[in-house]
């Protein structure tokens, strides 16, 4: 079944998304269930401005194939690639996980903020949790390794019992971002 696509734009993104929850929050009120997708469509028109999804429709225009974005010239191009950096990707497999431990430190630095980065800032984590989530960050079989180097690099905390692992806030020097 071909649906037809709308091109839809707000000229003030805070207030509709202001009306929005003003709406969600009423609904809520009266039915704490989530809305299904046709009353969903109808709080989004109404917070554009409109009756319901159909009267917004009548007024945009159908759209019979979505416009391909269009290269725009001034963006600039990504920074070059460290030599550290392009050999901790190789590191990598498509799927983002770390296919084995880096023998040179600052490939294991540049790693470690990887592994990092799949923590939730403020958040206490068992030793069981932070295995099962390094367990899925790596192919080669070694949470240990990677739960001991997040520690040594200061990139998380531990309680001497092992019982609660934090993130450390912390800030990932130039070659790293």
């Amino acid at each position: 079944m071909t649906r037809a696509s709308y091109a839809f734009a707000t000229p003030d993104v805070s207030a509709f998304a202001r009306a929005l929850g003003r709406s969600l929050k009423e609904r809520h009120a009266t039915k704490p269930q989530p809305p299904g997708h046709v009353e969903l469509l109808n709080l989004i028109a109404k917070a554009a401005g409109f009756r319901n999804t159909q009267a917004m429709r009548a007024t945009i225009p159908v759209l019979a194939v979505l416009p391909t974005p269009t290269p725009v010239a001034c963006v600039a191009a990504p920074p070059k690639l460290s030599d550290n950096a392009r050999k901790t990707l190789n590191q990598f497999d498509d799927s983002g996980r770390l296919k084995r431990w880096p023998v040179k430190y600052s490939v294991q630095t540049l790693a470690m903020w990887t592994m990092w980065t799949r923590f939730e800032a403020k958040r206490s984590y068992t030793e069981k949790e932070v295995n099962a989530i390094l367990k899925t960050a790596n192919t080669f079989g070694d949470h240990a390794t990677l739960r001991r180097e997040l520690i040594n690099h200061k990139l998380m905390s531990r309680q001497s019992d092992c019982t609660d692992y934090r993130k450390l806030p912390a800030r990932p020097d130039e070659e790293t971002r």
